[in-house]
């Protein structure tokens, strides 16, 4: 279809452009972008793209929304809310679920009716809306996931309790825009969750190949998948750790001191000795991490220090104490100012991979050096 000149899109165009570039010079600092006109054909005819920059539009009202329902509270309470945009006009597994007459569109109007926040809450409920933005109804997304029949997504999504979000997006086109309950917006496409916007900036996951890379460094995808995801899970929960996969557990000497090493014995104490910490801890003493329950897991890292282990995940220390660097290495380029997790984080990275989790939502990859943020 030919379209005639129109000045407001060339602005738009242009604006959009800045945008962009702005955008990947904040994901990809070294990368330099040469942009090509959009839906021109050979004799630079315009193609019509009106059904792109009207999707375009809703998933920026909807960000509006959210964004708005993030500075607010009901009752107290922090907000969390969401919704599933169709990219059809009707839900395709309920045909009954219809636009009603005066159903209206998910847009920053909603805000001021206050019921609007108890109705979902954006991690087990969300709202339903079509291709136009008009309210179908409130659903369960996990049933609605299911009832999709869509495949069960990558293993390496997002954190557990939004694989819901990411399985409902997997097939058709659909997107899923949701607040957290640590106030934090999440988008979901194609079966990942594929931006998040925290911290007041826009973040790039792409947790595929961030997986990829941690995992070819631990050299057992098995072990790697379960860290990984439970790095995931904390950074969801806003609770920090460090984990530490170490490459020769000779080793492990020059980094944990030995009360708080796993795979040394302890001497029998005395009667009247009251137990220790370690004591406590020696009742994991010889396990695997792949044996552990997720739950147990999750307490491990959570406490106080790094929780090493093995290649092979046998568990080495938790809540250690890791020794830094010596102060002549950190004079030579490693000192780290950001805090004392970080400065842990990398110096445990001399003797292997290392996953630090911040209690802002952050995830670092540390080989060495610094390797990559989520």
């Amino acid at each position: 279809m030919r379209a005639v000149s129109l000045p407001p899109a060339a602005a738009i165009g242009a604006l959009y452009d800045g945008m962009l570039q702005s955008a990947l010079r904040r994901f990809f600092a070294r990368a330099t972008v040469d942009a090509e006109p959009a839906g021109a054909t050979s004799d630079g005819a315009l193609l019509a793209i009106e059904p792109r920059t009207a999707r375009a539009d809703l998933i920026a009202s909807v960000i509006e929304l959210l964004r708005v329902a993030a500075l607010s509270s009901y009752e107290n309470r922090i907000i969390s809310t969401g919704v599933l945009l169709l990219s059809s006009l009707d839900d395709p597994f309920r045909p009954m679920a219809t636009v009603k007459p005066r159903a209206p569109t998910y847009s920053e109007s909603l805000t001021s009716i206050r019921s609007f926040y108890r109705l979902a809450d954006g991690v087990s409920s969300v709202f339903l809306a079509n291709s136009d933005g008009r309210l179908l109804d409130i659903i369960d997304l996990d049933r609605w996931s299911h009832a999709a029949g869509g495949s069960t997504p990558p293993p390496v999504t997002c954190a557990s309790r939004y694989r819901s979000h990411a399985r409902a997006t997997q097939r058709q086109g659909h997107v899923c825009a949701i607040l957290s309950p640590s106030r934090e917006i999440k988008i979901f496409a194609d079966g990942v969750e594929m931006f998040a916007f925290r911290g007041a900036e826009w973040h790039l996951l792409d947790l595929q190949a961030k997986y990829r890379v941690w995992s070819q460094a631990v050299g057992n995808d098995g072990l790697a998948l379960r860290l990984f995801q439970l790095a995931l899970d904390l950074a969801d929960l806003r609770e920090g750790a460090l984990f530490v996969v170490v490459r020769h557990p000779d080793d492990v000497g020059e980094l944990v001191a030995s009360a708080d090493r796993l795979d040394l014995p302890v001497s029998a104490p005395a009667l009247s000795t009251m137990p220790s910490r370690r004591d406590l801890l020696h009742l994991l003493e010889g396990r695997s991490v792949m044996d552990l329950d997720a739950s147990v897991l999750a307490a491990l890292a959570s406490l106080d220090g790094a929780t090493i282990v093995t290649r092979e995940g046998q568990l080495l220390a938790a809540g250690a104490i890791l020794r830094h660097l010596p102060a002549e290495d950190l004079a030579n380029g490693g000192e780290i100012v950001e805090g004392a997790r970080t400065s842990a984080a990398f110096s445990a990275s001399r003797f292997g991979p290392v996953l630090k989790v911040s209690e802002d939502g952050i995830i670092t990859f540390f080989d060495g050096e610094r390797v990559w943020d989520v």
